[in-house]
């Protein structure tokens, strides 16, 4: 009788750890509905299941390789369904919901990314790792991000309190244009916006009523930017683009004092390559 409940009992914890183990089981077929969604999924090695990305996922090199399915604000369904994902990644900073329901209608699993701060980022990609079996490499993921935005935080922390250095430190009024024509710049609520007062400057778009608000040449001539970042757009390269616009505010203390920066598209994306976006502004502001 004895033997018997010690077989059980093995029989009963091999059966969990089983469970446990077909739980955390990665799932095979991943459909990515935004960038940032793209290089999280790379990043926690899971590139190779990846089966479907969106037409804005460039990043990293091998993600324009994978079939497309639309765009972030209206991707295909049809596209989706013929790629027979087991799950679809999605976020709520672009996606529409109205998907994530005919999805659901479907017996689609999705998973809904809801970070959007950059504070917030770390605990997402703890969240999203768990949630397909890349706990461990979303933590190491997670803690690096914290330890780069705690140094910015740290640093910007012990020059305030300094009197000496507070005297010499000068906060800058920066604009950072999405878009030159029309112009669209960056407002509230991104992670640009978190980057530029993490780094100890002010937005002067923070104030705006939407996240990515056109802004006139009148508005930009009003509040006078100490300092202009052009973002490029998958890649491009827009100085070119960019000419007319800065012709028409030449006389804002950014232009004049050549004090304009092209930088890449790292902060457009609440993902792996913010920290790498943040370093860059600080280097142009030194």
């Amino acid at each position: 009788m004895k033997k018997l409940i010690i077989l059980f009992l093995l029989f009963t914890i091999h059966c969990s750890l089983f469970t446990v183990a077909n739980a955390a089981e990665l799932p095979k077929r991943i459909v990515s509905l935004a960038p940032s969604m793209t290089e999280i999924l790379y990043a926690l090695g899971l590139g190779e299941n990846i089966v479907g990305v969106t037409s804005y996922c460039d990043y990293p090199e091998e993600a324009k390789k994978k079939p497309k399915i639309g765009g972030m604000s209206n991707p295909s369904l049809e596209a989706v369904i013929s790629l027979k994902p087991d799950i679809v990644m999605m976020t709520t900073d672009g996606n529409p919901k109205e998907f994530e329901e005919r999805l659901h209608s479907l017996k689609i699993k999705t998973y809904v990314f809801r970070s959007r701060k950059l504070a917030d980022l770390p605990g997402g990609i703890r969240e999203m790792g768990a949630s397909l079996g890349k706990k461990e490499k979303a933590e190491a993921l997670a803690t690096e991000i914290e330890k780069a935005v705690n140094k910015f935080k740290i640093k910007n922390s012990r020059l305030s309190e300094s009197p000496e250095v507070t005297k010499l430190k000068i906060q800058n009024k920066i604009l950072f244009i999405v878009w030159p024509e029309p112009l669209i710049v960056a407002g509230p609520g991104t992670a640009i916006d978190d980057a530029i007062n993490l780094l100890g400057h002010e937005n002067i778009a923070s104030k705006a009523k939407t996240t990515y608000p056109k802004y006139s040449m009148e508005e930009v001539i009003r509040q006078s930017p100490d300092v202009i970042f052009i973002g490029r757009v998958m890649g491009q390269d827009i100085s070119d683009v960019s000419q007319g616009l800065l012709k028409k505010i030449s006389h804002v203390p950014a232009v004049k004092n050549s004090r304009v920066f092209y930088v890449s598209d790292s902060l457009y994306r609440l993902g792996p390559r913010v920290v790498r976006g943040i370093e860059e502004l600080a280097e142009c502001l030194k």
